[in-house]
């Protein structure tokens, strides 16, 4: 699939992720302080928003690094529901992805912030030239994957 905008119709830029969180102090520190995001704004909004329940009361928190923006929604009313994916192949979004030049090191530091590494995920440990991987989940069980691309790996 080829970008044309003149069969499209339409430009599209990219904005941002939302992610439902349940804690918003757990949840900034672990994307602020152990994945380096910085806190661009926030909003508190009380009123009623498509999709959620009456009374809506929520905080909005705007996060970026490397141009990636993440919006944290944390919800005072009516409440955080659900759980986010636990497999990679259930629908919808199952990861974020960072690049580390240390992935073990890399996931090890981001459980000083709040994150769990999740069992069985550690790939390419049997070939130091493969890519290595590992997903860490935050304080709510969203998946981050750290990875590291060796030289010479098409990426």
């Amino acid at each position: 699939m080829t970008e044309n905008s003149d069969t499209v119709g339409h430009s599209y830029r990219a904005s941002h992720i939302g992610l439902c969180v349940s804690d918003l102090a757990k949840s900034l520190r672990f994307y602020c302080d152990g994945l380096g995001f910085v806190k661009i704004m926030e909003y508190d909004l009380d009123e009623q928003i498509p999709e959620v329940d009456a009374p809506c009361s929520l905080t909005s928190t705007f996060l970026e690094k490397d141009g990636l923006r993440v919006e944290l929604l944390t919800y005072r009313q009516p409440g955080v529901i659900g759980a986010p994916p636990t497999r990679r192949n259930h629908l919808g979004m199952t990861h974020l992805s960072f690049f580390a030049e240390d992935v073990d090191a890399a996931s090890e530091a981001l459980r000083v912030y709040g994150g769990v590494l999740v069992p069985d995920t550690r790939a390419g440990t049997d070939d130091p030239t493969a890519p290595q991987i590992v997903f860490v989940a935050d304080p709510d069980g969203n998946r981050v994957e750290i990875m590291h691309i060796p030289a010479g790996v098409p990426w």
